[in-house]
């Protein structure tokens, strides 16, 4: 009889309890994605802040204050460290980009993108408690869990190393953990998506590339590549590539963006598409707009003075605004993606301060929360979200770091001739 009695007393006081605690509310979305967040790192594919910092302060760090609300400059940028906060970023690639002029390079780009991988090293330095270089997938989670923003250097453009495994080897040295094989021109050795065809992919030289990018544990980045060459690139190579920052073909045939076929062969490389922001290969209307912007430059051009273009150009943009994509359709290439290459195979881009005004909902790098609560509005769980969030880009990361040391046990660096011996 007495243990019926404690028994009752037990329910008793965990009925208590219960009407103590109150009613159980469910987390909201905001919530859901914070506490994914706060697990694992979201990591960025792309973004231009040290190109914004080159070309409007001449590299000059101590005129251009990260801690601060950077909306409210004259010309305000993306990125500031206030908002990559409320962002919840936990690791960002900082893109090292020099503009291409003409086909093949030449030397002078290897100066200036070192200028900008010491420009990353010394923001990294300036606010050393709020950012950390990250060399490795483990640094990116050692940093994210001590509170700052797990940094890394990713070089945009194959020009970068002169036809030259050597500086490829030094680049590395310096930091730099993938490199995009070309950008808007074509090289000696790789052919870009925006420019003149001329070796259908890959040459002997740039496959030499790939390789002994697969020996140093650098990321293959084919953003900006033509889709031979992707296909080259994915065969040739021994670890899994990324794309920094591209889209689905199938929802905007942009030439930017990333085609089936690849989507497949992506998914059995194991490799990641890093979704872009970028509104022109995110929207067809403003995919379209920019096609009839230039042609409408190019017919003024050739008619008028340079200062009649300027006054015409602007009047045809005032008759003719922007068509700005929406949060909605950045996820539409995200749930495509996943349709075709799957879950495992899907990162975030974004591109920021490397283009025109983002997407409705995506307007700075305050905004990736957004993005992930309106996956789980889709129905993606919250592992789902882990991944996309950097889940995936730090797997790739891994095994490529783990292909490296397998390489290494293997074979010598390269040791091979300019694409002009080849």
């Amino acid at each position: 009889m007495a243990g019926h009695v404690v028994l009752d007393m037990k329910s008793m006081l965990l009925f208590a309890a219960c009407l103590l605690a109150g009613p159980v509310i469910p987390e909201t979305l905001e919530q859901r994605v914070a506490d994914v967040l706060r697990l694992t790192p979201l990591v960025d594919g792309h973004n231009d802040i040290p190109w914004t910092v080159r070309t409007r302060f001449n590299n000059r760090l101590e005129d251009l204050d990260f801690g601060s609300d950077l909306t409210r400059i004259e010309v305000p940028t993306h990125t500031d460290i206030p908002r990559l906060r409320r962002g919840q970023v936990g690791g960002q690639f900082w893109s090292v980009y020099v503009p291409i002029q003409e086909y093949g390079g030449g030397s002078e780009y290897t100066q200036l993108v070192i200028e900008q991988i010491d420009l990353v090293h010394r923001m990294v330095d300036r606010y050393a408690d709020t950012f950390e270089l990250a060399y490795t997938a483990a640094d990116v989670r050692r940093i994210h869990a001590s509170g700052k923003i797990a940094s890394l250097i990713g070089i945009e453009g194959g020009h970068a190393i002169n036809d030259s495994l050597a500086v490829l080897r030094r680049m590395y040295q310096l930091g730099a953990r993938y490199m995009t094989l070309t950008h808007s021109k074509g090289l000696r050795w790789a052919d870009s998506a925006t420019d003149k065809v001329r070796h259908n992919g890959l040459t002997a030289f740039g496959e030499a590339v790939v390789r002994e990018m697969n020996r140093l544990g650098m990321l293959v980045d084919l953003s900006h590549v033509s889709p031979d060459t992707m296909r080259d690139a994915i065969r040739v190579s021994e670890g899994p590539v990324i794309f920094s920052h591209s889209s689905a073909y199938a929802v905007v045939p942009h030439q930017r963006n990333v085609p089936d076929d690849v989507l497949e062969l992506v998914r059995e490389n194991n490799g990641v598409v890093m979704v872009t922001f970028y509104p022109a290969y995110v929207s067809e209307a403003t995919r379209r707009y920019f096609i009839e912007a230039t042609a409408e430059l190019e017919r003024l051009q050739a008619e008028f003075s340079e200062e009649e273009v300027r006054r015409r150009v602007q009047d045809w943009q005032q008759a003719h605004p922007l068509p700005r994509p929406t949060l909605a359709q950045v996820a539409d290439h995200i749930d495509y993606i996943r349709g075709v290459a799957g879950i495992d195979h899907i990162g975030i881009g974004a591109d920021y301060d490397g283009m025109p005004p983002g997407p409705v909902g995506l307007e700075d790098v305050s905004t990736y929360p957004a993005l992930l609560v309106e996956l789980l509005k889709r129905g993606y769980s919250d592992h789902d979200i882990g991944k996309i969030a950097g889940g995936n880009i730090l797997r790739v990361m891994r095994d490529v770091e783990l292909v490296a040391e397998r390489i290494a046990e293997q074979r010598l660096p390269l040791k091979v001739g300019t694409p002009d011996v080849d």
